[in-house]
C-alpha cells in the first residue's frame, strides 16, 4: 500500500484527482471504476473543472460503478444513478453508452448481477476509486462477505443503513438490499485509489492497513493488491500516526 496523508479533505480530493487526471491524459480510452457517497464528491468536482479547462476529456472513457441500491427507482434522488449524473456525468462529455451502473430491476436482479460480472471481465478496469464504510466495507461488501465474491446482491448491514440514513428522510427509507461488485472484481483493477476522511474513519482505516486480512473487515484485502494508494486526511490517519 502507498499511504498519502493530507492536511484536509480538500487536499485529499486534489491528490485523488491528480491520479485520475494523469491516467486520462495518458490513456483517453481508460476504463474507470467509480464510487458514490460523500468521499469522492471533491474528486468529481475537480474532474469537472479539469474537463472544463480542457485538461481532460471523457469522450472515449468507459465507467463502471461499484454498486446501486435495490428497491428504489433510478429516478430517486438517492439512487446512485442519480448521484453520478448530478456529481459528474451531466457536466462532462462522456458518451451515455459508456456509462455502466448496475441496473436494479428487482424482477431480474440475479441475471443483472451475472450480466454486470460478464461486462467487468470483458473490460478490465484501469483504476478503481473506493471509499470505506465505518464497518470496513468497500463497495457494498459487508463484513462477512466471502473475499472471493463477484457481483452479487447483498442484504445491507444495519450499520451501513444507519450511516446512509443521513441522505434519506429516515432509516426506514434506506433500502435493505443493493447490487455490488464483489471483492474479486475490485481486486482485478490494475490500480486502486481509496479515499477516507474524518475522525470517524480513523479506527477502521488503522485496521484496514495494520490488521489481519479477514472477511470481517473486507477493506483489509487491499493489503494484497500490488498497486493500491490510500489517501487520507489527518483526522482519518490519526490512529496510524499515533502508533
Amino acid at each position: 500500500m502507498n499511504i498519502i496523508v493530507c492536511r484536509d479533505y480538500q487536499a485529499v480530493s486534489d491528490q485523488a484527482a491528480e491520479k485520475v487526471i494523469t491516467l486520462l491524459q495518458k490513456n483517453p480510452y481508460a476504463k474507470l471504476g467509480l464510487a458514490t457517497g460523500s468521499s469522492p464528491i471533491g474528486l468529481y468536482d475537480r474532474l469537472i473543472k479539469a474537463y472544463q479547462s480542457k485538461q481532460i476529456t471523457f469522450k472515449d472513457v468507459m465507467t463502471f460503478n461499484l454498486d446501486e441500491y435495490v428497491g428504489i427507482p433510478r429516478t430517486h434522488a438517492q439512487s446512485y444513478y442519480s448521484f453520478m449524473n448530478e456529481h459528474l456525468f451531466k457536466h462532462v462529455d462522456i458518451d451515455p453508452s459508456h456509462i455502466h451502473i448496475p441496473d436494479n430491476d428487482v424482477n431480474r436482479i440475479d441475471e443483472i448481477a451475472k450480466e454486470y460480472n460478464r461486462l467487468l471481465k470483458k473490460n478490465p478496469l484501469d483504476l478503481q476509486v473506493l471509499g470505506i464504510g465505518s464497518n470496513g466495507h468497500i463497495g457494498f461488501n459487508e463484513p462477512g462477505t466471502p473475499l472471493g465474491n463477484e457481483t452479487f446482491v447483498v442484504h445491507l448491514d444495519e450499520r451501513t443503513r444507519k450511516d446512509n440514513s443521513r441522505f434519506f428522510g429516515s432509516l426506514e427509507e434506506v433500502p435493505k438490499y443493493a447490487i455490488t461488485m464483489g471483492i474479486k472484481n475490485i481486486m482485478r483493477a490494475k490500480e486502486l485509489v481509496l479515499i477516507a476522511s474524518g475522525k470517524e474513519k480513523a479506527d477502521v482505516v488503522y485496521q484496514m492497513i495494520h490488521g489481519e486480512v479477514t472477511a470481517d473487515l473486507p477493506a483489509s484485502i487491499l493489503q494484497l493488491h500490488p498497486n493500491c494508494t490510500i489517501i487520507l486526511d489527518e483526522p482519518a490517519a490519526s490512529k496510524i500516526q499515533e502508533k
